[in-house]
């Protein structure tokens, strides 16, 4: 008997017909003797529809208040999946975060998970009943309602799979597995049948849409078996492995293209110990990811300071950049929210030179101009401009040779 933890994203739950669907699916893993918990997303297109009726009210909600609203989506959902089950001869069990309870810390919009006991669900498996978990969600310690941010879902199912000690980890969604790049971008590029954590982690964390990346970095982390499958029907599937685990390996796995990025840049900054810390500190308390970060080289004894973060977060960093900027004298601040940020990702990286001069070979071929360049053992990720990050794609794609030659 195998513990399996089944996720089924929006698209899979999309309808009352899509979720009976899905019991069904549900219903026949139990049926092969296996015990199963399943976690849902909200229903295709619920959490847009909350939020946009919130900004209806105002431009600016509150955090807290935009969680304890959106949160409502997966628990509409797991109840109906429950009921599903239900109606079919299956007894099951829907729950929200704080039922578990599924402790995270106070960032509300995206909570780290801090704690998660298993008693409620693992007394609910053992009385043979279908634990059906509200995903993206948690409780704060003081009863607030938080979420795990965009993809959140993904984190929950795995975090219970790593409390449960589960067999494995099935992340049910509209694609049937991972690719070296979104086919809507890159229709030749070719499916993975098996991919290691780092890689998965990075592809994750530079816009690939198939897991959240906090998931993965879960997965590896407490070694949790995890696998990317379709719920439309589709026998192919991506394991997610050890890096030792893989008997072969290309040099590049994947390109990726992430559109939520934008860039501010601190012009004419006192070149001097102790800036840096105070320009980024700010959004360090603000919970805002600063990712790419350049400053040039000293000239007169300033030098101008440029970071990138998620274009979500841009109205709040200008604006606690602007004060910074007017605490330390600089010359004026710019932002710019007109960028892409392409990406070439795989372990080969680390042990084959040359790769970044082919990437950037490939960039140079197109007329396509580098504004910054970021590296690791596992990825080389460079920021363009918008308007020639699909091209980029394509491009760095066939320079690694990773098109479907079917």
């Amino acid at each position: 008997m195998a513990l399996i933890i089944q996720k089924y994203g929006g698209t899979s739950v999309a309808t009352v017909d899509h979720i009976q669907r899905v019991a069904i699916k549900v219903a026949l893993t139990k049926d092969k003797g296996n015990q199963v918990v399943v976690v849902v997303s909200a229903m295709n297109g619920q959490t847009d529809q909350l939020l946009n009726m919130a900004t209806e009210i105002t431009a600016n909600p509150s955090e807290r208040e935009q969680d304890a609203l959106v949160a409502t989506g997966e628990q509409a959902c797991a109840a109906l999946l429950a009921i599903a089950l239900e109606s079919i001869g299956y007894k099951a069990k829907s729950f929200i975060g704080l039922q578990l309870p599924l402790v995270t810390d106070n960032v509300h919009t995206r909570a780290r998970i801090l704690d998660l006991p298993t008693a409620v669900l693992q007394q609910t498996i053992n009385e043979d009943i279908i634990p059906v978990v509200a995903g993206f969600q948690g409780v704060t310690e003081d009863g607030s309602i938080t979420t795990l941010g965009r993809g959140g879902s993904d984190t929950t199912a795995v975090s219970i799979a790593a409390a449960l000690k589960a067999d494995r980890c099935e992340i049910y969604t509209d694609v049937d597995g991972v690719y070296t790049a979104d086919p809507n971008i890159c229709p030749r590029s070719r499916h993975l049948e098996i991919i290691s954590y780092l890689e998965m982690l990075e592809l994750a964390g530079l816009g690939a849409k198939v897991l959240h990346a906090r998931a993965v970095e879960l997965a590896q982390k407490y070694q949790v078996p995890l696998v990317v499958r379709s719920s439309t029907g589709s026998e192919r599937q991506t394991w997610i492995v050890n890096e030792e685990d893989l008997m072969e390996n290309a040099i590049i796995k994947g390109v990726t293209l992430e559109k939520n990025v934008s860039k501010i840049s601190l012009i004419r900054v006192l070149d001097r110990p102790g800036i840096a810390y105070k320009i980024l500190s700010p959004l360090a308390d603000a919970a805002i990811n600063v990712d790419m970060i350049i400053q040039n080289a000293s000239i007169d004894g300033f030098a101008d300071f440029t970071f990138t973060i998620p274009t979500t977060d841009l109205d709040k960093a200008s604006k606690l950049i602007n004060e910074v900027a007017s605490e330390i004298g600089a010359l004026e601040v710019l932002a710019d929210n007109n960028i892409v940020k392409v990406s070439a990702v795989g372990i080969g990286i680390k042990t084959n030179p040359g790769i970044a001069a082919h990437m950037f070979k490939s960039l140079s071929s197109e007329n396509i101009n580098i504004e910054m360049i970021s590296t690791s053992e596992y990825r080389i990720s460079c920021v363009i401009e918008e308007k020639y990050g699909e091209l980029a794609v394509r491009a760095i794609h066939k320079t690694f040779n990773l098109d479907n030659s079917k």
